[in-house]
Order: C-alpha cells, then structure tokens, then sequence
C-alpha cells in the first residue's frame, strides 16, 4: 500500500537496519539474460543454486521467475535440504540485479512494521535503457508485500549505500553526485534524502569504487559495515595496479572518520582478487571486470562471499569469517557471476525481520 502520509520514513519511525539484522527473507531474481552473461548464464544458474542451498537453510528465499514453465524448471533442480524455503513469484523482470532496482527494506525502531523504499532505477545513469524497465518492480510488489511503500522520487541503488543502523551511511561522491543519477541536487540535498528515507544523519563520503564498475563507484565493491564499529576495506597491494592509489585514498580516508556519535571507526583490510577479465576476443571486449572480496552477503547464519580463483581467496574468506565469528562463510566461484558487472551483494536483498 503506498504511503499517503506527508511525512518521511524517519519522521514515522522508520529506518534502514544493518544487513546482519536478522532476516526474514532474501530476495533474488532469476538469471536469464545472454548480454548480459555471454555464453555463461548456465553457470550462472549454478552460482544462483548454490546460493540458494546455502541461504535456504537459514531463512525464506524469494525468488522473482518470469513464468510458471521457469518456476518449473527451477524447482526440478532445487534438489537441497530445505528446498522448501524456496517460494516463487512469478513476475517478469528483465535482469537480475534486484539490489539496485529491488524493495530498500525498513523496520519501525518500535513495533513489528515493515516498510520500503521505492527508489527511481535508471539503469546506472541511462548506460542500459533496456534495463529500465525494472524500476516498476518494488511497485507491481506491493500487493504481495503488502506494506507502507515509499517513493522519495530520486535515483539510488541499492549497491550505492551500506547502513551500520545506527546513524551511519558509506557511499561515493562518483556515484551519488554522478551527473547522470539526480543532476540537480547538490551533496547537501542527497544528504537529506538519506536522512529523510533511511535514518541515516552522518554521511561517510568515500571518492570513488574500482576499475571496471560501470556502476560509477559502488559502495559494496570496495568497503562495508560488518559491526556498528567495524569498516572492512578492500585494499590493492600491488602498487602497479590500477585499482592501488584510489582504494589507498579510500583506506585514509576512513581511519580518520567518525561514527554518528564521534567515535572513530576500526577499519579491517580486504585484499583485491587481481585483475579478472576477458580480452578483445570476448563479446563484450572487456579488459576488466569489477571482482571484489568486499561483495559478500550477509544473511542468517551464513555469509556468502564471492571467490574467483585467486590466491587470495582464502585470505579473504579468513579475514571475514574473523569478522564474523557467528556465522559461515561460504565461499562461491563467481567469475561467471561477474562477467554481468556484479557479484553476490548485487543480485541479493535482504528483508529484515522487524
């Protein structure tokens, strides 16, 4: 039901919790799209399998499918233990990247209530208008959600932000105040929203995400909350690396920045998987793919993190099973994944339990 209040999320007692507050669901949409995984979306159908048999265990999975004939397909080869978690929607979409265009999940600070944001989805800044399409998603689930929906009426994605739930908000100036989002705010008015929409008063800007990301910067490519006082940062440590001087701007800046209440921040490194990519032969001519650890889900129990054949896989998934005593890491190959422009964080949404 959308909102016909005059007031903002925050001034109802709304706000955005942590990703590792307990969930109630994760959201996903099924793979499909041969432009956007050249000759790789049946592997990718495998990494979306694994995910699920590792969250299904632990809470709902929800999972978009275009038709009953797909619904078909999938559920014959949901052959895990607690394959019945999985529950399908049937609701077209175009592609799988539910974090940028999917329901921005809120809880109420006081009672049981559930809410959403429904930001405007450009397809990241117009590059894909067959994309755009799915911006009507948090919209045609309404009725089946059925909770206060909210439209601030701007561009945000999903990826472009991460939340600690109490005050604080990572993001990008090259994302957020990218000229082709929301040309005419300014950071202050940006700043607003996300106090208005999440409950998120103190800002931390960093400057710009990893080569390669045709999402202009996103946060979840480079650094993330993993406790209320903890910032885990993806770190290059090779100086020839296009990817070293920025994320070394980006580790700076955060040792010297404050938590809503004045409180600095401990900042853990992740380090970077090298370069993943393809060469002029591949259909899309990429050089290099946006692969990073820092692209992890945090879900019930369980944190699913991104792998790609590096020698710095277990070095990753070691640094963050020590952030996350409580739960397991599991570790999924992704560079089929990544070949879309994203990994594990980018194709999953969680919805809180309130």
């Amino acid at each position: 039901m959308t909102t016909n209040s005059q007031k903002t999320p925050a001034e109802l007692g709304f706000l955005m919790p942590a990703e590792w507050h307990r969930h109630k669901a994760t959201w996903l949409s099924w793979p499909k799209d041969p432009e956007t995984w050249p000759d790789r979306v049946e592997q990718v159908e495998e990494v979306f399998l694994q995910m699920m048999a590792a969250l299904a265990p632990h809470e709902i999975v929800n999972l978009l499918v275009d038709d009953a004939e797909t619904e078909r397909k999938v559920r014959a080869r949901c052959n895990f233990p607690a394959a019945k978690n999985i529950r399908f929607i049937r609701l077209q979409t175009v592609d799988s990247w539910i974090r940028d265009y999917g329901p921005n999940f809120l809880i109420h600070i006081d009672s049981s209530a559930l809410a959403y944001n429904d930001w405007r989805f450009n397809a990241w800044g117009d590059k894909y208008p067959e994309l755009i399409e799915d911006d009507q998603v948090p919209k045609l689930l309404e009725p089946i959600l059925r909770v206060p929906r909210f439209e601030p009426g701007i561009v945000l994605e999903g990826g472009s932000i991460d939340v600690n739930g109490a005050g604080s908000i990572l993001t990008t100036e090259q994302c957020l105040l990218n000229p082709n989002r929301n040309p005419p705010l300014i950071k202050s008015q940006i700043e607003r929203y996300l106090e208005n929409y999440l409950s998120a008063s103190n800002v931390l800007w960093l400057n710009e995400g990893i080569v390669g990301d045709d999402t202009d910067g996103h946060i979840d490519d480079i650094a993330r909350f993993t406790a209320p006082n903890v910032i885990v940062c993806a770190l290059e440590e090779d100086p020839t690396d296009a990817n070293y001087q920025l994320l070394q701007d980006n580790y700076r800046q955060l040792q010297s920045m404050t938590d809503a209440d004045g409180r600095p921040f401990e900042v853990v490194t992740l380090p970077m998987p090298g370069i993943v990519g393809g060469t002029s032969t591949d259909k899309r001519n990429l050089e290099r793919l946006p692969a990073s650890y820092a692209n992890f889900y945090i879900a019930n129990n369980v944190v699913l993190t991104p792998i790609f054949g590096h020698r710095n896989d277990e070095r990753a998934l070691q640094t963050l099973q020590q952030l996350f005593p409580d739960r397991r890491v599991v570790g999924i190959n992704c560079e089929p994944l990544v070949w879309g422009m994203g990994t594990i964080h980018c194709v999953t949404q969680q919805q809180p339990q309130p």
